[in-house]
């Protein structure tokens, strides 16, 4: 069901604030059966406190079963259902980058990855290698690939392994099957067009397989970057912004392009942070958000790391980055939100190394709030919570309701 038609009719402007912040693949499990997960085992004194003040529950970001993507479980948490609102990851990491798109580009998201002798995959990643090894590689590509078959390539730098790639000319479909195979030891996918009767598609996609393999020979030479796996092909869609539907002023805090990305898509306005060494530093952050504190009514505050330490299938360091967002939660109450939210965009469970479908815990804080058992924001006390078991649309309503920003519904 697309809820934004109805709380554009019901919503309101007031003064209140609201804090969303979103840790990236917070959810988890436990490493043995029995054991805790990676929030449980992490000591988090300042989120339990917030827990037993405010309200918990569960939230399905897609469908039970279904484990979302970073898009589609952010603009399930925006309030766009991410079955009628679809988008790239290519749209969202070009958006995220400040690269304007035309109707006709194709903006496709990339993976620098390490390739066995034979062609296979041995690092979907190619190391995690530092964002400025990603710049040297890049500059080496755009010298070697400038055009394939009359249209205009573009790359630039992401972060780390990522990168994005424009098609630029007449002619170019986005309904295109990724290469990424997501699993090692088997060799890139072919690009290939959902319907082999659509031309357009069929063209990006043999044009794709050209920029592959021109990649993969100018790459030869080195050590871990030597291929490319190409996801989320898409063109850039128009949908009604949040501001239009709710009357906020919505600001993104985000350090990755991907997350700036989406939150452009919805009309948020992506402030600048400085990032420094560590993307997810949190000064950076703060700084950004206690300048923009006046100009805004919505914030949305996003964490990567404790995704990525998921699904580098390293359980500590998933722990020791929820510890450090802990740490970090009493200087954002104290910038005085009538509404504070915390959860994920999805699960990303260390023992996976990967995104799951299991729900993520949803804590609210805020005005009206029922009596909770929860006590701690985990998977399993956020089964005990008031909120109970929901859906990752449902958050915008229930954010807009306790800030006093939707009117009753119907006599």
């Amino acid at each position: 069901m697309d809820i934004l038609p109805h709380i554009r009719e019901l919503s309101r402007k007031t003064d209140s604030k609201i804090l969303f912040i979103v840790l990236d693949g917070v959810g988890g499990l436990p490493q043995q059966a029995g054991g805790p997960s990676e929030l449980a085992a992490a000591k988090t004194p300042n989120l339990d406190a917030l827990a037993q003040k405010g309200n918990l529950g569960r939230l399905t970001l897609v469908h039970p079963g279904f484990s979302p993507g970073s898009g589609p479980g952010h603009l399930s948490l925006f309030g766009y259902d991410p079955f009628i609102y679809d988008v790239g990851r290519g749209v969202l990491s070009a958006l995220g980058l400040g690269i304007d798109l035309g109707p006709e580009d194709v903006a496709v998201r990339g993976n620098f990855a390490t390739l066995a002798a034979d062609g296979t995959v041995l690092d979907r990643r190619a190391g995690r290698p530092p964002t400025e090894e990603n710049r040297r590689v890049i500059a080496k590509l755009r010298q070697k690939i400038k055009e394939i078959d009359g249209v205009r390539i573009e790359l630039e730098t992401e972060s780390e392994h990522r990168f994005v790639l424009i098609l630029r000319g007449a002619g170019l479909g986005a309904a295109v099957h990724d290469t990424d195979p997501q699993k090692t030891g088997v060799a890139p996918l072919a690009a290939r067009p959902h319907d082999e009767s659509d031309q357009a598609s069929a063209r990006t996609a043999d044009i794709l397989n050209k920029f592959s393999e021109l990649a993969r020979k100018a790459l030869a030479g080195e050590e871990k970057i030597n291929g490319v796996l190409l996801r989320g092909i898409s063109k850039r869609p128009l949908w009604p912004t949040l501001g239009e539907v709710t009357g906020l002023t919505p600001a993104a805090i985000a350090s990755y392009p991907m997350y700036r990305g989406v939150a452009s898509l919805v009309g948020m306005t992506a402030l600048e942070v400085e990032i420094g060494e560590d993307p997810d530093a949190p000064q950076g952050k703060l700084r950004a958000i206690k300048n923009a504190w006046d100009d805004y009514d919505y914030f949305y505050l996003h964490f990567k790391k404790t995704d990525s330490t998921g699904e580098d299938g390293d359980f500590a360091a998933k722990v020791h980055k929820i510890e450090m967002f802990d740490e970090l939660l009493p200087e954002l109450l104290q910038l005085g939100a009538e509404v504070v939210a915390i959860t994920g965009d999805h699960s990303t469970p260390s023992v996976m190394k990967g995104h799951s479908w299991h729900p993520v815990p949803f804590l609210l804080y805020g005005p009206n709030l029922r009596n909770d058992e929860a006590r701690r924001f985990t998977e399993d006390e956020a089964r005990k919570g008031v909120l109970g078991d929901l859906h990752g649309t449902h958050v915008l309503p229930l954010l807009l309701a306790h800030a006093g920003k939707l009117q009753k519904f119907g006599a």
